[in-house]
């Protein structure tokens, strides 16, 4: 991680309790996609086996929740890393979420595991919409970069916006129709 601005709290989550499972680790696979429930966003890692996960963190992902995403909104860079599954978990929930394998066949383990492994280390570009975290762990099992967060938070989004629109139109519709009553 460097020098960055996480690494002054480090140690700050290895005094909190366990974080709460929802299944025994050995009941994770290498390869399987890992959901952890920030306060208000959902990181993603992918778990490579020995208890260690690949994920993709701004430099200062071991900040508070809050702290954390702020900067991650703000940062054009991540990097990937290799760390044990509990202190990214931290003390939030998580679960295996193979959620496309139904859609998207996984890619050979070797190959997902290789090229996990291969990026450890490198820094990559990252956006909030087009390069996050789980971007980056479906692109490693199914060879596709793809986020449900995004394409539901533009669709919350859009709805909003399009409510918000039909409501300028009623109340100028409204307007204009009181003015030549």
């Amino acid at each position: 991680m460097g020098s960055g601005c996480g690494a002054a709290l480090s140690g700050l989550h290895r005094s909190l309790s366990p974080p709460p499972r929802f299944f025994a680790q050995e009941d994770i696979k290498p390869g399987d996609l890992i959901e952890i429930f920030r306060s208000c966003y959902q990181h993603w890692a992918i778990y490579v086996g020995e208890g260690k996960v690949v994920h993709l963190a701004p430099e200062c992902d071991r900040l508070a929740n809050g702290a954390a995403s702020v900067l991650a909104v703000l940062s054009d860079r991540a990097y990937v890393k290799k760390d044990w599954l509990e202190v990214v978990v931290r003390n939030d929930h998580y679960r295996v979420n193979n959620k496309h394998d139904h859609t998207h066949p996984a890619l050979p383990l070797a190959k997902i595991l290789g090229r996990a492994e291969e990026l450890v280390g490198q820094e990559m570009p990252y956006n909030l919409t087009s390069h996050n975290c789980e971007h980056f762990v479906m692109d490693l099992r199914y060879g596709v970069a793809m986020s449900d967060q995004v394409t539901e938070a533009i669709a919350v989004g859009t709805i909003g916006m399009m409510g918000v629109a039909a409501a300028m139109i009623r109340s100028a519709a409204k307007r204009h129709k009181q003015r030549y009553e």
